[in-house]
């Protein structure tokens, strides 16, 4: 069988069940990390070809390969047989992650447009810098760090930890509106410091 034709018929048969898968979903249920090995094993190859796929970058896939199963074990409390096989539970994770891994690029895309934007005059030793330099300049500059402690912590969970507002809000326990209040003051007052300390940052040049 060839490497190319594998991963759809994989991702066919992920929809269904032996004997052997049901031992195996038992104890990977009851937390055998030898279980979690041969989960591992079994659908790396196929989760990393589909992620792959979708974002067209190998190390990004194996990033996401790497979620894909850190999250299915620390969920594995969470899964229920009669739902569905383990693999397409395992699939639909991969893809919920690679989801994820597209929003957070397209953000990272905005957010550097925005920088290249606010941060339009460039000084002649940096023509022809790409847009993420300005980035980098929004970021180091010393801006962040002047927010207040909770739009701060939210920004930097989005600049630096690529999470989504729903991400943010799960690991810090706070109510998602909270989180998205903080995060449009924040980008308020942070363009508008940007803003003021333009004529400075150009002339420091």
């Amino acid at each position: 069988m060839d490497t190319i034709s594998r991963p759809a018929e994989d991702t066919a048969t992920a929809g269904r069940n032996t004997a052997a898968d049901d031992e195996l979903t038992r104890s990977f249920a009851a937390a055998d990390e030898r279980a979690f090995t041969a989960v591992y094993a079994r659908w790396r190859p196929l989760v990393h070809t589909l992620a792959s796929r979708s974002l067209g970058d190998a190390q990004e896939a194996e990033d996401v390969t790497q979620q894909v199963f850190l999250a299915a074990w620390l969920g594995r409390a969470r899964y229920r047989p009669e739902s569905g096989p383990l693999g397409a539970w395992i699939v639909g994770i991969a893809r919920r992650k690679t989801f994820d891994a597209l929003a957070a690029r397209a953000r990272r895309a905005r957010l550097t447009e925005a920088a290249a934007r606010t941060l339009a005059v460039t000084p002649p030793h940096r023509a022809g810098a790409p847009p993420e330099t300005a980035l980098d300049r929004v970021l180091l500059s010393g801006e962040l760090v002047r927010l207040p402690g909770p739009q701060r912590e939210v920004l930097r969970m989005t600049f630096y930890e690529d999470l989504t507002q729903a991400q943010i809000a799960e690991r810090t326990g706070i109510p998602l509106g909270t989180v998205k209040s903080h995060a449009r003051r924040g980008l308020h007052q942070l363009r508008d410091r940007i803003g003021a300390d333009r004529a400075a940052a150009v002339s420091s040049w």
